[in-house]
């Protein structure tokens, strides 16, 4: 274990986590073997790291939450009450997969909305937003709002989750920012 950290005393940390300094650990959760914790991280109530995950800074993980092994989360990713990961495409109970899980990546700034599914094998572009109860299925580009089951891409969101705008040409201003964004052959830039 590394850093300067708080966890409840319901928390359950095992041997060889490194947690960085001002993170959070509440009420029963799990932090496994081999995870990394960057700072200033917030761990909900009843949440599992598994092991090898690696978590940057500042992320929120909300209550609820399994973070299997196979993901990895950026800086300020944000996970949503009781989304889901998964790490195996075809599990089954009689089959030891292990040697199978697959990876997911998170960019930086990602939103999980609460209930959302991130089905294995998935990369999710920077800033992109996933909407409450979404099931991700395919790979998500950065600052792309996606929703439902499966999800799909209904528009664009900026780094302060504001939804963009393009109606004007390529160019769209954040409504809280006043970033101002570009959509250049269906990928969006922040200018």
């Amino acid at each position: 274990m590394d850093g300067n950290y708080f966890a409840d005393e319901t928390a359950i940390i095992d041997n060889g986590c490194i947690i960085g300094n001002g993170t959070k650990i509440w009420h029963f959760s799990h932090i496994m073997t081999g995870s990394k914790i960057g700072s200033n991280c917030n761990i909900g109530q009843n949440v599992v790291i598994s092991p090898e995950v690696v978590i940057g800074n500042y992320v929120k993980i909300q209550n609820n939450v399994s973070v299997y092994t196979g993901v990895t989360c950026d800086d300020y990713v944000f996970l949503g009450p009781s989304c889901v990961f998964t790490n195996v495409i075809n599990p089954r109970s009689a089959v030891n997969r292990r040697g199978e899980y697959l990876k997911t990546h998170l960019g930086v700034g990602v939103t999980i909305g609460a209930n959302a599914t991130i089905v294995c094998g998935n990369d999710i572009g920077k800033y992109a937003f996933i909407g409450a109860g979404s099931v991700i299925t395919k790979e998500v580009k950065a600052y792309a709002l996606m929703v439902g089951n499966p999800a799909r891409q209904i528009g664009w969101m900026s780094e302060y989750g504001c939804k963009l705008d393009f109606k004007d040409g390529n160019k769209a201003i954040c409504s809280e920012s006043r970033e101002v964004y570009k959509l250049v052959n269906e990928t969006v830039f922040k200018i």
